[in-house]
Formats: C-alpha cells, sequence, structure tokens
C-alpha cells in the first residue's frame, strides 16, 4: 500500500510539472487594445493567454510585426509556434485553430456627421465608400461586398491608416473592430467617430503551425480553456 501511494505522488508530481518550464514563442501586431508590443502586459489578449499558460509554469514570449509578415513567420520558421490573437478567417494555410481565447467584434464605423442609408452588408459597399484592411481576412459577408465591389473599396495597409482616411473623408465608413479604432482614435485626437453598428462578435483564436509538437501544446491548451470556462 505504502509503494502504491509513493507511486501516486510520483505520477502527480510528474504530471503536474510536466511542463513547467516551457516557453512558447508566438508572432502578433499591434492591434491595441488587444495586443501591442507598447502596451501593459503587452495587450488585453495577450495578458488573458499569458495567465491561461501560467497555469501550468508555461512562459509566453510575443514578438510584434506586420500582421502578413507574422503569418509568413509561423509557416516557415519553426522559432514562432502560432500567431495570436487572429479571426478564424484570418490564418495561414495549413494553422490549427484553437478553441475561442477571447472574443473582438466587427463594425461598421463612420464621422459623427455622416448620414449613412442602407438595409444590407452588400448595399452599403454598392452606395458607399468603404475602408478596409487590406492584409486582413475578413469574415464570408464582407469578402463576397469586397469582391463584388471593388470599385468603392478604400484599402488602408494597418489600422491607423484606416483611421486617418476615414477622417480625411477617402472612405465612408470604416470595417474593423470598434474597439481598435476608437482606442487609435482617442490618441489622434479624433472625437467624431462613431459606430454605425455592430455586425458580429468575432472569436480571437492562436493559431498553429500544424506540427508534432503543436498538436501537443494544443491539448494543453484545450484543457486549460475548458478548465477555464467551467469555473
Amino acid at each position: 500500500m505504502l509503494v502504491n501511494k509513493i507511486a501516486l505522488i510520483f505520477i502527480v508530481t510528474f504530471m503536474s510539472n510536466l511542463y513547467a518550464g516551457e516557453t512558447w514563442k508566438i508572432a502578433s501586431l499591434n492591434w491595441e487594445p488587444y495586443s501591442g508590443s507598447t502596451l501593459i502586459h503587452q495587450g488585453s489578449s495577450i495578458q488573458k493567454l499569458r495567465k491561461l499558460l501560467q497555469k501550468e509554469d508555461i512562459t509566453l514570449v510575443v514578438e510584434f510585426f506586420p500582421w502578413k509578415r507574422a503569418k509568413q513567420l509561423v509557416q516557415t520558421n519553426s522559432e514562432y509556434m502560432a500567431i495570436f490573437p487572429a479571426w478564424p478567417e484570418d490564418v495561414f494555410e495549413g494553422a490549427i485553430p484553437s478553441p475561442t481565447i477571447d472574443w473582438s467584434e466587427i463594425a461598421i464605423l463612420k464621422l459623427s456627421q455622416k448620414k449613412l442609408s442602407f438595409n444590407s452588408i452588400d448595399e452599403l459597399f454598392e452606395k458607399y465608400t468603404v475602408g478596409i484592411v487590406s492584409t486582413y481576412i475578413y469574415p464570408k459577408v464582407f469578402e463576397d461586398a469586397i469582391k463584388k465591389h471593388p470599385h468603392n473599396i478604400e484599402n488602408a495597409p494597418d489600422e491607423l491608416s484606416l483611421l486617418k482616411k476615414l477622417s480625411a473623408g477617402r472612405s465612408s465608413v470604416a470595417i474593423t473592430d470598434p474597439k481598435v479604432m476608437l482606442y487609435l482614435a482617442k490618441l489622434e485626437g479624433i472625437n467624431n467617430l462613431e459606430a454605425v453598428s455592430i455586425v458580429m462578435k468575432k472569436e480571437l483564436i492562436l493559431a498553429l503551425r500544424n506540427d508534432e509538437e503543436n498538436r501537443r501544446r494544443l491539448k494543453i491548451l484545450t484543457k486549460l480553456l475548458k478548465k477555464h470556462d467551467n469555473r
């Protein structure tokens, strides 16, 4: 009996320390307030993921890049295991997605003085100049409208450029997360920005390169998320 108890203690201790000391390195983008190299805790979503991994004594290291570059790095450089935070649509080919870690929103934003009239996303894109971030892959309802009305699309390389184009009247509306745009607007002293409507909530996931080590890591993360959700 004593031998069995000792063996049980050993197994429990071993399992609890199985992942201790691991370091997970990911690529991210400056997408404040969710993620950002200059933010406290590197952003709210990064903080959420880091706290989750700390429950298994796993250290999270984050490096920030333009979004297209972040995706390329994870695909081609084994130093980086995943990208985060990502919409499920906006990942790289062959990525394995995690369960939802955090939540984002996608909204239609405009200047307060701008008058709009539309009954659908398609009609919005048909009638108005729509600003988008060209490096993002949007959910299908937006991607379909972008392809159908390319003459009304105002492309921006990043969120700050998207905001400036909207503020200068280059686009009638912008499509992105409202928290991101309102955060940047406050920094830029732009106080006449508003969300017309929140179109959808969007999952923010970790997208991992598909290899054996990452499949093991995904099991760890999935287990942690289930524990967190069931509290």
